[in-house]
């Protein structure tokens, strides 16, 4: 007889960044055509069709990275320890980004918030290097849309000062 195992701690890695991408997406989808559509936006901005396949594409590389630095660098407790905290404290921050420039439509914030994830990330790659170099270039694409995503945030930030300087107090 055949047995068949599951892989559950990679496919538990790889997976895990879709709950937050799931979740921020329904901040995203709800805002886009009533808030996101009214701000001026940048000409050379993405589509908005290309947001929902790039994220995936990236939460399930970076996913399968923190993997393989958890199993390269001995798990929580071994050398990948500080790697897999960046990595963590990184997934928070990438996840709280959508609802506070979408649903609380917190411009200044956002782009302040993005720019300690960029650095967060950057930081990230550099500890996963030592660790795994392979998982480190997995991080690269990430970082590079997420450097797109800062300046579009910084775009939208200062050619919007109406929703820039507004508190929300809906």
């Amino acid at each position: 007889m055949c047995k068949i195992t599951i892989p559950w701690i990679p496919i538990t890695f790889t997976l895990t960044p879709m709950i937050g991408g799931f979740i921020g997406g329904i901040f995203v989808r709800k805002n886009i055509k009533g808030w996101y559509e009214t701000l001026n936006r940048p000409s050379w901005r993405p589509p908005n069709y290309m947001f929902a396949p790039v994220w995936t594409t990236l939460y399930l590389g970076m996913g399968y990275a923190s993997y393989m630095v958890y199993r390269s660098g001995g798990g929580f407790f071994g050398a990948a320890k500080i790697p897999l905290s960046l990595y963590a404290s990184q997934m928070v921050l990438n996840w709280a980004w959508s609802p506070l420039f979408f649903e609380f439509h917190q411009l200044k914030w956002s782009l302040v918030e993005i720019c300690v994830l960029w650095t967060n990330v950057a930081g990230c790659i550099v500890t996963f290097y030592k660790i795994n170099k392979v998982a480190s270039y997995f991080m690269i694409p990430y970082l590079g849309w997420l450097s797109l995503a800062t300046a579009l945030t910084y775009n939208i930030y200062k050619n919007n000062p109406e929703v820039s300087d507004k508190v929300n107090d809906e």
